[in-house]
């Protein structure tokens, strides 16, 4: 037997009573707007502009406990929109104070802006009644309390999924780095991100330093970076490249200042998945 989605709907509006006051709030980074209906979407007080801090958040309980008492309502239900993270302090303040606090589609709240006065006409008052009217029609969901374990799994995979693709951002940046000044690297290390050629690119990032330096003086610069270093063949390789090099001549200082940046970025980001 199917699960209609209309039975789902009809059960969502059925849990508004008439005991209910239904909050829509529009959320903002700094001030959050919230307006008030009852259970037949009659607007009840006026609009309420509060910070998204404590103070801010118990003004919001004390405007709705008033409003509960003036209209003589005992329950309520708090909607709001999932917008990036600025919901989910507030969210998790009211569930701490046993609201019941439910989620509407943005895509939704954008389709039913012309349903209070016929217009497209937006605002954050305007915003916070249509949530409000949609969570009285039953167009909405409930939020998920996740245990801290899980809360603390997901920030770390995201935090990891922030890191790689920073780190391979990175990474195509140095590639790209040694294509416009030194693109002879690639025959002496085919692999550009490996320890030999990134101790090169930190000790001697261009042809013009190179071509300056003895076979001894490379070895001896890798020896302060490596355990274990090339021999004097790669070096004298290098050299050799170097002096008849195509890779860019102008704006050096520049050139050598970003390859900086990118090296000590990728150590850095490389450091986080090591325990």
């Amino acid at each position: 037997m199917k699960f209609k989605s209309q039975a789902r709907q009809n059960q969502l509006i059925e849990k508004i009573t008439a005991q209910h006051m239904v909050v829509g709030i529009d959320i903002a980074q700094q001030m959050h707007v919230a307006r008030a209906v009852n259970f037949r979407g009659i607007v009840i007080g006026n609009p309420l502009s509060f910070s998204n801090d404590e103070e801010g958040f118990n003004t919001l309980l004390r405007w709705i406990q008033s409003l509960q008492s003036a209209h003589a309502l005992t329950a309520a239900i708090v909607g709001m929109e999932p917008t990036g993270h600025y919901w989910l302090n507030l969210s998790r303040w009211l569930s701490n104070r046993q609201f019941e606090v439910v989620l509407v589609n943005p895509h939704l709240v954008k389709k039913n802006k012309e349903n209070r006065d016929n217009t497209p006409s937006k605002s954050d008052k305007k915003d916070a009644l249509v949530i409000a009217d949609m969570v009285k029609n039953g167009y909405y969901s409930f939020t998920r309390n996740t245990p801290e374990a899980f809360e603390e799994l997901r920030v770390f995979l995201s935090n990891r999924d922030s890191v790689v693709t920073r780190l391979v951002s990175t990474k195509n940046q140095i590639h790209r780095w040694v294509d416009v000044v030194f693109p002879e690297l690639r025959q002496v290390f085919k692999n550009i991100m490996c320890t030999g050629s990134l101790a090169t690119l930190r000790l001697f990032p261009t042809p013009e330093e190179l071509c300056k330096l003895r076979p001894q003086d490379i070895v001896q610069g890798w020896k302060s970076l490596m355990q274990r270093q090339s021999g004097e063949r790669k070096a004298r390789a290098l050299i050799s490249l170097a002096s008849c090099s195509v890779g860019s001549k102008q704006a050096t200082y520049a050139y050598k200042l970003h390859l900086k940046q990118l090296l000590d970025s990728t150590t850095l980001l490389a450091s986080s998945f090591k325990p």
